[in-house]
């Protein structure tokens, strides 16, 4: 059953020998969190996603959510499991105690995310915005905001969302027309539409705290004239009771192809009578503010793609050993009896593909998570920039070149179990179906592909991103001095070489004002980046694996650590020369997708 959510050998790999996160005990901020610890609250994760989020996962996904009168009902078993999921104290694993968190490493974090999500990630969204939503009031709330809501949003007692798509904008979010209008008491009269809302309205909780974007009657026009604020479902008092109920209603939900256990809501804020909310954070800096749950959302939306694909894998894995179909190719006896479907070449080219993707997209996650860590760890202002920097030029690859992949491998999940997987008898149907949005939300990858070349390739006039491959240069010098190892390190580092001309190229065509030729090519080049860091965390693998395999040449790790050789022989043998391939596309920078007229398209 384990195996279905997530490997726990390569979490602890990942953890324990790649990132070594129990190092960080030895800082005053994690001293609690030493191997023992984190070893405990994995396997506290795993335990209750096994037994009480599993589960649900199809029944949540058959019954659905139900709206009426402007209530929302969640799958009916999500409740138990919600309660349980608070008294863990799991939806502030990483925040400060003094608002009811647990002060544990992103890392670890992560990694019990990694569990709760590849179980159900529907059931999950209900917590992940609601963290979210009180990481905005503990960063920019006043005393008495966070007073009166951070402990019950991080408890679980209440809920949260966030609330910035319209039905015009869309994307646009500076296109908003939200408003909001002073009424000199502290509060704001609101009124708007928004939609795609995800837990905008459900049973689970009694009051749901919403931040919402809009814009101050009179601010300028555009993202600099948005601001932000807090709209209960039911004012809180200032003695923090509960109030009237506020003008904030849910009009209805979406009925979607996936992720059915998950209620994503049109909301109208003031149209039948007054919805107030307080001002978080400055006027007009509310895009900003937003950011910063954004990208915490960006990577958990990573950490969802990655965690349908990675128990697609399992699933499909399991079922390639068990299932019986066809001679082996080289049988030669007519008479002879079928073998598994895991001893047929295409059958183990999907797997190694499934299996190196979903071992470089656990470390691009958890590393991510690392520098996190090591951001609030850091003593002077130059190391925090510089994880910064790197945090930031991975959070696009995070979110949009591992959803991508990630539905990719769900679709080989199904390919596995031929006309089975295209059954509802087996869980690899809904997985495709609810990894499907992770492309989309939180900015569609297309946005991400757009954030990757023009906002972090030339972050902090481009030391961010070289610092990025810097890193990646380390592990190759430490590849080549292992003979066997040699070869994946000079074809990667062909490929980041290549990768700093493309970047180079892309950059100089936006200096020349070629916006249009340079963006034509972001997404191309989210996939080229994405393949690069990838092949990096398999090569880092694969030279941990070799120190192991020397030190320990027989042990009951060695097909594990073999399997890691594997992965980055494939993937570097295999997807880079594809990778270099895509890049001479790039610079080749074809003109087609500007050129084309519109009506040339096709008939309306």
């Amino acid at each position: 059953m384990a195996q279905v959510v997530a490997d726990r050998r390569d979490v602890d790999f990942v953890i324990h020998e790649q990132l070594k996160v129990e190092s960080l005990s030895k800082y005053e901020g994690f001293a609690d969190f030493n191997k023992k610890t984190i070893d405990m609250v994995v396997s506290e994760a795993r335990n209750l996603a096994l037994k009480e989020l599993f589960p649900l996962l199809k029944e949540g996904d058959e019954e659905g959510c139900k709206f009426e009168n402007g209530v929302v009902n969640v799958p009916k078993s999500f409740h138990k499991a919600y309660k349980l999921f608070r008294e863990g104290g799991w939806i502030a694993m990483s925040d400060d105690p003094k608002w009811g968190g647990q002060g544990m490493p992103a890392t670890v974090a992560l990694a019990a995310n990694n569990y709760f999500n590849g179980s159900n990630y529907p059931f999950m969204l209900h917590n992940i915005l609601a963290h979210g939503a009180g990481k905005l009031v503990e960063k920019f709330g006043t005393d008495k905001q966070k007073n009166l809501f951070l402990k019950k949003m991080y408890s679980g007692e209440w809920g949260g969302s966030m609330l910035l798509t319209e039905p015009e904008a869309g994307s646009d979010v500076g296109a908003l027309t939200t408003k909001a209008v002073d009424n000199g008491d502290g509060t704001y009269s609101i009124t708007g539409n928004k939609i795609f809302i995800s837990s905008g309205e459900t049973d689970l909780v009694p009051n749901i705290i919403h931040p919402v974007l809009a814009r101050i009657e009179g601010a300028p026009a555009g993202t600099g004239g948005i601001s932000l604020f807090l709209v209960p479902k039911i004012w809180v008092n200032d003695d923090g009771s509960l109030g009237e109920r506020n003008d904030i209603v849910c009009t209805g939900i979406e009925e979607k192809m996936g992720i059915h256990g998950s209620p994503t809501c049109s909301i109208a804020l003031g149209s039948k009578g007054v919805c107030r909310g307080t001002l978080l954070g400055q006027a007009n800096k509310g895009m900003s503010a937003m950011f910063v749950m954004m990208n915490e959302a960006r990577l958990h939306v990573g950490m969802q793609g990655f965690a349908c694909a990675s128990a697609s894998y399992l699933n499909a894995l399991n079922y390639a050993r068990d299932r019986v179909q066809g001679r082996s190719l080289t049988e030669t006896d007519k008479n002879a009896t079928g073998v598994p479907i895991i001893r047929h070449p295409d059958i183990r080219r999907i797997l190694l593909t499934m299996k190196s993707t979903s071992e470089a997209m656990r470390s691009i996650l958890f590393y991510t998570g690392f520098m996190e860590d090591m951001v609030k760890l850091s003593k002077t202002p130059e190391d925090k920039a510089r994880y910064q920097g790197l945090i930031d030029v991975l959070i696009p690859v995070a979110k949009g070149y591992v959803t991508d992949r990630a539905f990719e491998m769900c679709s080989l999940g199904v390919q596995v179990f031929g006309g089975y997987g295209f059954t509802k008898e087996y869980p690899q149907e809904q997985l495709l179906r609810d990894c499907k949005i992770t492309q989309i939300y939180e900015g569609t990858n297309g946005i991400q592909a757009m954030d990757l070349l023009g906002r972090k390739l030339g972050l902090n006039k481009g030391q961010a991103f070289t610092n990025l491959l810097d890193e990646v240069q380390k592990t190759i010098d430490s590849a080549k001095e292992l003979p066997t190892l040699k070869n994946l390190a000079d074809r990667l580092e062909l490929n980041v070489s290549k990768l700093k001309e493309v970047g180079q190229s892309l950059l100089e065509k936006m200096r020349a004002g070629e916006v249009l030729k340079a963006f034509a090519n972001a997404h191309p080049f989210l996939d080229v980046t994405g393949d690069t860091i990838m092949a990096w965390m398999l090569l880092w693998r694969a030279v941990i694996a070799t120190e192991q395999l020397k030190n320990k040449p027989q042990s009951k790790d060695t097909a594990f650590y073999e399997g890691q050789l594997k992965s980055a022989q494939f993937y570097i043998n295999s997807v880079l020369p594809v990778s270099i391939g895509k890049m001479n596309v790039i610079m080749l920078c074809d003109t087609a997708v500007i050129d084309i007229e519109e009506d040339s398209f096709g008939p309306r």
